[in-house]
């Protein structure tokens, strides 16, 4: 009973990791994060290129 619980997550997470890196886009399943885009965000973007990286000082 136990070999088939631990044969049946195996399954599940090899099933799962397939979908999450688009090997089963071919059946067309591909998780939104594989095709989806945000054009709209980028043209939403205010002067993006006055954002700066700046280092954190070390505390003393």
């Amino acid at each position: 009973m136990l070999r088939l619980v631990v044969v049946l997550l195996l399954v599940a997470n090899l099933g799962y990791y397939a979908w999450a890196h688009g090997a089963l886009a071919m059946f067309g399943t591909v998780p939104a994060s594989l095709t989806e885009t945000e054009p709209q965000r980028l043209a939403r973007q205010v002067r993006p290129e006055m954002l700066q990286i700046r280092r954190v000082e070390a505390a003393r």
